[in-house]
């Protein structure tokens, strides 16, 4: 009788088919900062400086949480294969190291948010006036928590106000500085034949003083809204215990497991990471939710219609060989 032996990692059918899910993850303006290396043994996810801003990101913190994400979607798509990842947390270029498993079914949940990953999107519209399903914010405080993660739900209008607050000076800061005003605009408005950055197409309307939470302006069309229309917005705080460079990783993960079950509950999500962009401003977020460990991003959750995608580069580019 012949003996069987499991691979030692995945055909390169399955790898290609799974960085395929992969650059699907989001990160800061679509910079896209990762790379993909498959080994004897598993499958390196490498940060690509190149791909780093460095105005709004000058030490690399959001660049690691988009490969984090980004190797979440490897871990859903190797599990969806029948061949689910191990992984641990690197040091220098290369931030995840997955390995595989003992093989397995997926599970109805890795099914079900594997199927999400090409359909989640970053919402840049308006939301609607229309209250969220009450069983929501508890099945994506409890997607937060298997990755490591929390996610604080701001409660009443005055710690809402106050957020928003925070979220509208942080970006007044940010654009007064010239060099991230023209990063933005290399990655936004000069973006739109491009596969990376924010085209026009996904960018939303332009902000307007009269909202709630101040969207980065990615020159986007004006519009006429003079208010929030959403009477009663559902606003979170999301991050991990920790703020080094694996943390950052982890929260990646932990952010993409909320966004999928987000999409997954059929619900949208929008993201605010201006006041985690700047010491100050972070520590008047950390503030608003009990001193927690440092907040990675502000979310909010509710119904919208669906916007444009933004682009990504061919699986090919991100592969390194």
């Amino acid at each position: 009788m012949t003996s069987m032996t499991t691979p030692r990692t995945w055909s390169p059918e399955v790898f290609t088919a799974a960085v395929g899910d992969a650059v699907w993850a989001p990160s800061i303006h679509n910079s896209q900062p990762w790379r993909f290396r498959s080994t004897a043994d598993g499958v390196d996810v490498l940060l690509d400086e190149a791909g780093r801003l460095a105005a709004c990101d000058p030490d690399g913190r959001m660049a690691r949480m988009s490969c984090g994400a980004a190797a979440y979607n490897l871990r859903l798509a190797f599990a969806a294969a029948g061949r689910p990842a191990q992984f641990r947390l690197g040091g220098g270029r290369v931030v995840v190291h997955l390995w595989p498993g003992p093989p397995h079914p997926p599970t109805p949940l890795e099914r079900r948010l594997h199927w999400q990953i090409r359909r989640r999107h970053t919402n840049r519209g308006p939301f609607a006036d229309c209250r969220i399903d009450p069983s929501v914010p508890a099945q994506l405080t409890d997607a937060a928590r298997r990755e490591g993660g929390w996610l604080a739900f701001i409660e009443g209008k005055q710690a809402i106000t106050s957020t928003a607050e925070v979220i509208r000076a942080a970006d007044a800061r940010l654009r007064a500085d010239p060099a991230y005003v023209r990063e933005l605009r290399a990655w936004s408005t000069a973006a739109d034949e491009r596969v990376e950055g924010i085209g026009r197409g996904a960018a939303g309307a332009a902000p307007h003083p009269a909202e709630l939470l101040t969207r980065r302006d990615f020159g986007g069309p004006g519009h006429d809204m003079n208010r929030d229309v959403a009477h009663d917005p559902v606003v979170a705080v999301f991050g991990v215990l920790g703020d080094g460079p694996h943390e950052a990783v982890q929260a990646g993960m932990a952010l993409q497991g909320v966004l999928l079950t987000a999409a997954d509950l059929g619900v949208a999500a929008a993201m605010y990471s201006q006041p985690t962009e700047m010491a100050e401003t972070r520590g008047w977020l950390r503030d608003i939710v009990g001193g927690l460990h440092d907040p990675q991003m502000v979310l909010r959750f509710g119904y919208a219609p669906t916007t444009c995608y933004t682009n990504r580069r061919p699986v090919a580019d991100a592969i390194l060989l």
